[in-house]
């Protein structure tokens, strides 16, 4: 493995307006300076949560998708967050991971029913790893975070990706989940969530985090308005694997 940078950008979200929120990441990005290999953008970064599951829902292959493989190009890099996307079945809160060869995704499985999201979109039902760089990633949305049995590592991925738009008052929630995941997994965790307030008034307070496997904290974004690069080093995860290799004594299971 090659060490992995890492850019986290946490942002205000115009509600229900994709061309501004495009125009603004294409403006956060041309400001930074730092060469990446991955750009992590929140959950629905293109509208916000919004429950308007058919008015906001783009065709596969639409103009955010194709955005998002314009800017894996002109950076040579990875660029994921998740948008609506409608197809057949109903429409999907689904997380699309860009590079410049292609498209992959993660369709939602765990749905907020607090705010209706399970009576808007379809529920995924798959887990997804995607290799990039060398590097094997689990693609996970926002309320999957406390649902540990799902992302369970088993040996079969080295960073898990969270993209959010998790509110102010569960802040520690958000926290200490991130870090948690980052621990019983001994993986890298990037959680990346927004900041302002949505068109609902629903506060946002960021802390999108990067933990190292042991539980410490590589980046802490606060509250901030920022495009920031975080290097995952690839020697200190293996390292830290083999000496303290407690997932040679984890209980199997399987999912149903």
């Amino acid at each position: 493995m090659q060490n992995l940078d890492v850019t986290l950008v946490q942002c205000e979200l115009a509600w229900e307006q994709p061309e501004d929120n495009r125009r603004q990441i294409d403006e956060i990005l041309a400001n930074s300076t730092a060469d990446t290999d991955l750009v992590v953008l929140p959950e629905m970064f293109t509208t916000g949560f919004s429950m308007n599951a058919l008015a906001n829902a783009e065709e596969p292959g639409g103009a955010t998708e194709a955005w998002m493989t314009g800017l894996a190009k002109q950076y040579d890099c990875a660029v994921t967050g998740s948008i609506a996307v409608r197809v057949e079945q109903g429409v999907y809160n689904r997380m699309l991971f860009a590079t410049p060869d292609g498209v992959q995704h993660y369709d939602k499985r765990h749905l907020f029913r607090m705010a209706g999201e399970h009576k808007r979109y379809q529920a995924g039902e798959q887990r997804v790893i995607v290799k990039w760089r060398d590097w094997r990633i689990l693609l996970q949305v926002c309320y999957d975070l406390r649902f540990p049995v799902f992302s369970r590592n088993r040996e079969d991925y080295d960073l898990a990706l969270y993209v959010a738009n998790w509110p102010a008052p569960r802040r520690h929630h958000w926290r200490q989940l991130l870090i948690a995941r980052a621990i019983e997994n001994l993986c890298c965790v990037v959680g990346v969530n927004r900041i302002g307030a949505d068109a609902r008034g629903l506060e946002y307070s960021g802390d999108s985090l990067v933990v190292a496997a042991d539980g410490s904290l590589l980046e802490d974004a606060l509250n901030n308005s920022v495009a920031t690069t975080v290097e995952l080093d690839a020697d200190t995860l293996q390292k830290y694997r083999e000496g303290f290799p407690c997932h040679l004594d984890a209980d199997r299971f399987q999912l149903e």
